[in-house]
């Protein structure tokens, strides 16, 4: 029986998990007999060439390891239809018959693009985000709510110490679910995501209430696609109380770090599911985790669809107003509550 060549390449930001998708990629491929390769720097790796076989070896001992072996970099050339070309043509020359394509949004259009031109290629949700419709889960995502939640934890201790009111602006681009479960997790004391409106009166009311009650210190999560931590104290700023704002941006700490237990196990399911796939001939579906089961869903279909998570979202952010310091009007004054 003639080996099948299948490729794997890592494209859009890095994401915790990233490695142990890639690992269970190559380890399934090389089980059934056939020939694993990984490209290098994502598309652009991909339509310069830059790829090589992999073997057992050397995808050893890398699921605790954050970010991704295979690199990853920018490549807006990949949008056209020449660039996309270019790719496939080296991937023929290489003998490629199938690719495995781990990253986000950006990353599943640009293996929508191949499988229109003909070339079998299949999608592994790799992102912070949580951003992609199709899964319940993206890989990195739990690593990151988990790094957000880290850092809250200790800053939420010095606003308690200072009596300060600290906003602290998390990632996520235009998805609040990080802000939300790392905020609910720290029982922060309001959660701004950019799936839901808001109002400054609402956020320095919600304050004033909390002084009255005798809380002295105040934390507000705020999700990066809403705005910038800076913009949001320039408008507090604005107001007459004087409510000791500290902004604090965690960036890109929450990309990095060794993957939880999840997120290498979803990595880990998804990654052996799309190389069965792959292998087989066929492409154009993504792959993702639905009740603790793999699924997939067609490229198109995941694109098209929007708000995935908007209905939790909802559901979430009505808990946090409701179990925040201020939900009831009557409240024990005896104590700096949290």
């Amino acid at each position: 029986m003639t080996k099948k060549r299948i490729a794997v390449l890592t494209s859009g930001g890095d994401a915790p998990g990233m490695n142990a998708a890639i690992r269970a990629i190559v380890r399934k491929i090389i089980f059934d007999g056939n020939e694993p390769w990984g490209v290098w720097y994502g598309f652009k790796g991909l339509a310069e060439g830059n790829m090589r076989p992999l073997t057992a070896h050397d995808v050893s001992n890398i699921s605790s390891r954050g970010g991704t072996m295979l690199y990853t970099a920018r490549y807006p050339e990949f949008a056209e239809r020449e660039g996309q070309e270019k790719a496939v043509e080296q991937l023929k020359k290489n003998n490629i018959e199938g690719l495995v394509v781990i990253g986000g949004d950006g990353s599943y259009h640009g293996a929508q693009a191949l499988t229109r031109l003909g070339f079998p290629t299949v999608g592994v949700p790799g992102t912070i985000d949580n951003d992609i419709a199709g899964t319940d889960y993206t890989i990195g995502f739990d690593t990151a709510c988990n790094t957000a939640l880290e850092s809250l934890d200790k800053l939420r201790d010095t606003a308690r110490s200072h009596a300060r009111t600290f906003v602290v602006e998390v990632m996520g681009r235009n998805a609040g679910d990080i802000a939300l479960w790392s905020g609910i997790g720290v029982g922060a004391d309001q959660v701004i995501i950019p799936e839901a409106d808001f109002s400054m009166d609402e956020v320095t009311q919600a304050i004033d209430n909390g002084y009255k009650n005798g809380k002295m210190h105040h934390l507000i999560v705020l999700a990066e696609g809403v705005m910038k931590a800076s913009e949001f104290e320039e408008k507090m700023s604005a107001y007459p109380t004087d409510y000791h704002v500290r902004t604090i941006t965690l960036g890109h700490v929450q990309r990095g770090g060794s993957p939880s237990a999840k997120d290498r196990m979803i990595a880990s399911v998804l990654g052996h599911q799309a190389a069965a796939y792959v292998e087989t001939g066929k492409g154009g579906v993504c792959f993702g985790i639905h009740n603790n089961q793999p699924v997939y869903t067609p490229i198109d279909e995941a694109l098209s669809t929007k708000d995935d998570h908007a209905a939790l979202n909802d559901r979430l952010e009505n808990l946090n107003q409701e179990i925040s310091f201020w939900a009831g009007n009557d409240q024990d004054k005896s104590n700096d509550l949290v």
